[in-house]
């Protein structure tokens, strides 16, 4: 049994952070996981096994399977990216495949890294979170947390009004049940029906697969929302800009964090005019209504 760190002194100062908040900002894993690391005797700091809560510095040597663990600063100001995914992009840092990856055109940082909030797949666009806290990180993309993800969704076919009462109630995956919050209809016709849907969760090809349940194909999906957070037009796809600071505070706020504050913002890569008229279905909707 892992023991915890006796309680520092009356008077005596605690020097530096403790370890599980170290690391989980770090992104390595969320402070629960950290918690089980330690108990397993998976982690050492300056070579002995760690203990529950161990405060840590800068200057201390972590080392998980024994591997070194790189900190960031003791205090670094948080940051959160919205990138604006094209299709033909992968959510890893790297691809056996070669192909182009989303943190490609991403600002370098130093003591720091970038973490994705919730991928999307080879063929989506759209909203993509980045963040250097990977403590945010984790608890936005918790299933506890429940946040709502909004998808504008190409549909080939004829959709009638009993598949969309499918889609609502729910439908069987292969891996679960699985249920939109709301679904909007964005217009069009024939083969360029538009609809905007909402989830809670977000497994792999989710809202595809969903489609596929009832008979329907879709042609295109974009991600306009994550949160309160929503795809601005003026982002053109393979560019990014910092989160304003009243979106940043809000978005702590749902994931029941404090907002820090903030690092001076990066210039934007580039600022479009505006989308094209062919995708209208880039405007986000932060509360939609049921048809």
């Amino acid at each position: 049994m892992v023991e915890r760190q006796p309680p520092a002194r009356p008077g005596s100062p605690l020097v530096g952070e403790k370890l599980q908040k170290v690391l989980a900002r770090a992104g390595i894993a969320s402070r629960r996981q950290i918690e089980r690391f330690i108990e397993e005797g998976r982690i050492t700091v300056d070579g002995k096994p760690a203990t529950l809560g161990l405060r840590v510095t800068p200057a201390s040597r972590i080392a998980l399977d024994g591997r070194s663990v790189r900190l960031l600063d003791e205090k670094p100001k948080a940051r959160v990216l919205v990138y604006h995914k094209p299709a033909g992009e992968v959510c890893t840092r790297s691809d056996p495949q070669g192909r182009p990856t989303v943190f490609d055109k991403l600002p370098v940082l130093r003591g720091a890294r970038w973490i994705v909030i919730g991928r999307l797949d080879f063929n989506t666009s759209g909203l993509l979170l980045f963040t250097t806290d990977g403590e945010l990180a984790n608890r936005l993309m918790h299933p506890s947390r429940e946040i709502e993800r909004e998808y504008a969704v190409r549909v080939l076919g004829t959709v009638s009004d009993e598949m969309l009462s499918r889609l609502r109630e729910g439908v069987m995956l292969e891996d679960g049940p699985a249920h939109f919050e709301d679904i909007v209809d964005a217009g069009g016709e024939g083969a360029n029906r538009w609809y905007h849907v909402v989830l809670k969760e977000g497994r792999n090809r989710e809202v595809r697969r969903m489609w596929e349940t009832v008979g329907a194909t879709v042609s295109r999906l974009i991600r306009v929302r994550y949160g309160n957070a929503t795809l601005a037009r003026h982002i053109r796809p393979g560019h990014f800009e910092d989160m304003d600071a009243e979106t940043l505070t809000a978005l702590y706020e749902l994931a029941g964090l404090r907002a820090p504050e903030r690092e001076k913002p990066a210039r934007p890569s580039a600022r479009g005019r505006g989308a094209p008229r062919s995708a209208p279905t880039q405007r986000a909707h932060p509360r939609t209504r049921r048809r």
